[in-house]
């Protein structure tokens, strides 16, 4: 990939100049790979066509092997005010085993230097469910991670794609689902206790340091998406770029859009709303669609409140604990109705 670097930035400027319509960003997001090998210069010359407010949110996704002090600092004095590191696990034999690149040391290391470099807004990932993860590990995880300043943290399942080398290649010692959502209910206990658990994987220390670029995405909010395999939201049409880089490269303009209907809009911001510790404001979706959303789906809605996966309050519509487990059950059944 590096080696097509120069092509692919000047492809992604084209694209910029091509689609963005220069309004002031809220949000700002560089992830979908390792943005942190670009150059300082590489990631100026990016930045440079885009228009901030002196508030707008400016991310980017780091590797732990992949930036020292000096390189945070760089990034810092350009505009960043958000770093997202993808730590997955503190176990070095679970890192090697998922192909991580990166070692515990390496962690610390980075942890270290956003102290020194003065960075107070950051975000970690961490994975459960990952081979030879039981949940006495998963919690040793949690621990260790909260001895740590860390302001944000982001908890995922590990989810094997198709066409992926674990697909391909199963490893042993998967922890099984019940043992997932056993480290997910684990992770809602010990995170709660000190941070904001405000949407199903993320969890915030202060209101202030929730990612206001997902937030966007669950409210369903415009976003534009720049780059291979980008995606984006404008004016209740989807697009999404190519995979092929050869593509992107010979014609970074061309996208595939697709248009929602009423029904779609609806269910999308069903299952987008009760992802978030908001939950679905009831009279704020009834106005915006004008219509009954609670009547339109009174079974579904009736059924998940009595078997207390979901809560209805002042009008606001929830997921309990007990329905976070088993959501992707409850939220395919407002599909297609």
């Amino acid at each position: 990939m590096l080696k097509y670097k120069n092509n692919y930035i000047e492809a992604l400027i084209k694209e910029i100049k091509h689609f963005y319509k220069q309004q002031k960003l809220k949000t700002l997001y560089f992830g979908g790979g390792t943005p942190s090998l670009l150059d300082i210069s590489d990631l100026k010359q990016i930045l440079d066509e885009f228009n901030f407010n002196s508030d707008t949110e400016t991310t980017i996704e780091v590797n732990p092997n992949r930036v020292n002090l000096k390189k945070l600092k760089e990034l810092k004095h350009l505009g960043f005010n958000r770093f997202s590191l993808g730590v997955q696990s503190f176990d070095d034999n679970i890192l090697k085993i998922i192909g991580r690149c990166h070692t515990k040391k390496e962690i610390l290391n980075c942890l270290e230097n956003f102290n020194k470099a003065d960075i107070d807004n950051y975000s970690i990932d961490l994975i459960y469910g990952l081979p030879q993860q039981d949940i006495n590990k998963w919690v040793e995880t949690l621990n260790f991670a909260l001895k740590f300043d860390i302001k944000h943290i982001s908890l995922y399942g590990l989810s094997i794609e198709k066409g992926t080398y674990f697909y391909k290649f199963p490893p042993e010692k998967l922890p099984d689902l019940d043992t997932q959502a056993k480290m997910y209910e684990a992770g809602l206990n010990i995170l709660k206790k000190d941070f904001i658990h405000y949407e199903f994987s993320n969890f915030a220390r202060a209101k202030k340091y929730r990612s206001k670029h997902n937030l966007a995405y669950w409210n369903r909010k415009n976003y534009y998406g720049f780059g291979l395999s980008a995606c984006g939201f404008i004016e209740n049409k989807r697009y999404a770029n190519t995979h092929n880089l050869k593509e992107y490269l010979s014609n970074p303009t061309i996208r595939c859009y697709k248009t929602l209907n009423l029904n779609e809009q609806i269910e999308e911001e069903i299952f987008l709303n009760l992802r978030t510790k908001d939950g679905l404001n009831l009279d704020k979706i009834n106005k915006k669609y004008n219509t009954d959303i609670y009547e339109k789906y009174k079974i579904q809605f009736e059924k998940f409140i009595k078997n207390k996966y979901l809560v209805r309050k002042n009008n606001i519509i929830r997921f309990t604990q007990k329905g976070i487990l088993i959501s992707n059950e409850v939220l395919c059944e407002f599909i297609e109705v």
